[in-house]
């Protein structure tokens, strides 16, 4: 192991030394595993020798970018674990409108380079997540209305595969496993670096938040679902239901992404959907709204999710999404917190066949997480979260692969076959067994090689 370590620029951790422990932890608490090994990259050749090695040694490999993913795929337990978090730099050419970001680095890294140029692509909703996961899986954020997913606005992807070996991936050079990165995930290689596009975006953003009463919503949902559905691509709604001091808030809203000034032109028909018990117009640099939905609590949280794609909101999923897995409107401790996040405009310009990612005719997205601290309260919390996930089933036409649960993916491939087509499976099967046959690359939403 001696001569294995000398191969490495960066650091080469084993249980005990320093640093070890606050190498495997992730942002889900409930993960506490314990890698034979950790090589915190410093390059791209240390990413080649990390691969090499856990081959040599028959390890599971496991991947951090930012570790934000909630099943914890990036800590093998007795693996090797690669940490790409100190490849976190981030190159901008401003003439050219390209932005070049190591595998490791944090979307707040991202956008804090190009938005000294007035400069942005889509990256995302909160500023701690990696650039890596995000983006291998598709990538929504508060700019994919107007210029598509972060994945859309990839130029090109540096690789390194199973064999250790690097390589590029364009719409000129190996463009099926280009075809692949952009939505199919991790399941291919570990990309060392991304060249972005970007957008003359400026910096200025506007946020309309209108609180309501649970039980006085429904209405309110159906008018915001309809306005959404011929609103301006500056605008991404959102909705959300919480629990309030004097019972469940429904918020429902927009984010204007560009002049303030027109984006409040959508204000008087938001006014319009009913009487709030509160509201908030707020007009944020683009850097403080990226950073608005970061997590205070870091790394200390037990968390847990469910997710959907929604082609329609029909008044029935309106009530179920109002009661969040309950039977009643009533604040249990236990419910989780739900939302949604309009899709559409650029994102279903794309052709459904240009790329992996999927569900390009989404209309909203769903999610209902929980996070809280006490082990405890484990089974009650994800049961929660789950019955919130059922209860918006029957409406579901898909899911984002980033928001696959560990448990939804132990279930053989039933999870993978709900965030892609048949046919879009068999192409992300057919260039998983050219680059990764032997499946070296399977903690992830994995799509297995044909045998």
């Amino acid at each position: 192991m001696t001569t294995t370590a000398t191969r490495f620029d960066g650091r080469l951790l084993t249980p005990g030394d320093a640093g070890y422990d606050a190498a495997r932890t992730v942002w889900n608490a409930m993960v506490d595993r314990r890698p034979r090994m950790i090589v915190r990259a410093a390059g791209v050749a240390d990413v080649v020798a990390a691969v090499r090695m856990a081959r040599e040694l028959d390890l599971e490999i496991g991947v951090r970018c930012g570790g934000h993913n909630v099943a914890g795929f990036a800590v093998p337990d007795g693996g090797l674990m690669i940490d790409l978090t100190p490849m976190g730099g981030v190159r901008i050419d401003p003439a050219r409108r390209r932005a070049r970001v190591q595998g490791g680095a944090l979307l707040g890294a991202l956008d804090r380079a190009s938005q000294a140029y007035g400069l942005a692509t889509t990256a995302g909703n909160v500023s701690h997540t990696g650039v890596g996961g995000l983006t291998l899986g598709g990538g929504m954020g508060w700019l994919a209305r107007q210029y598509g997913l972060a994945c859309d606005n990839v130029v090109s992807y540096t690789m390194v595969t199973a064999e250790g070996d690097v390589v590029t991936a364009s719409r000129t050079e190996n463009a099926d496993l280009f075809w692949g990165l952009r939505g199919g995930g991790g399941n291919f290689g570990i990309v060392t670096e991304f060249e972005f596009q970007l957008h003359r975006t400026g910096t200025r953003t506007l946020v309309a938040e209108f609180d309501f009463r649970a039980e006085d919503a429904v209405p309110v949902i159906e008018g915001w679902r309809d306005l959404n559905a011929v609103a301006p691509r500056q605008a991404t709604f959102t909705a959300s239901v919480g629990s309030g001091p004097a019972g469940p808030i429904a918020t429902l809203g927009f984010v204007w992404v560009g002049d303030p000034a027109e984006g409040r032109r959508l204000l008087p028909a938001m006014r319009a959907l009913g009487r709030p018990v509160a509201s908030r117009v707020t007009t944020p640099s683009y850097l403080e709204l990226q950073r608005r939905d970061d997590s205070t609590g870091g790394h200390a949280y037990r968390r847990y999710s469910k997710g959907h794609y929604l082609r329609r909101f029909p008044t029935a999923a309106i009530e179920a999404f109002l009661l969040r897995g309950g039977t009643d409107l009533s604040a249990s401790p236990y419910l989780p917190g739900v939302g949604l996040q309009a899709h559409g405009g650029a994102i279903a310009d794309v052709p459904e066949a240009d790329a992996a990612f999927s569900h390009r005719g989404t209309m909203f997205e769903f999610g209902a997480g929980s996070r809280w601290t006490d082990p405890a309260e484990d089974d009650a919390r994800m049961g929660a979260a789950r019955a919130a996930g059922a209860s918006l089933e029957p409406y579901a036409s898909g899911v984002y692969v980033n928001s696959l649960t560990a448990d939804e993916l132990a279930d053989g491939q039933r999870g993978v076959r709900r965030a892609y087509s048949a046919a879009k499976l068999a192409r992300l099967t057919a260039v998983k067994t050219a680059y990764d046959p032997a499946n070296v690359f399977h903690l992830n939403q994995n799509i297995r090689p044909a045998h």
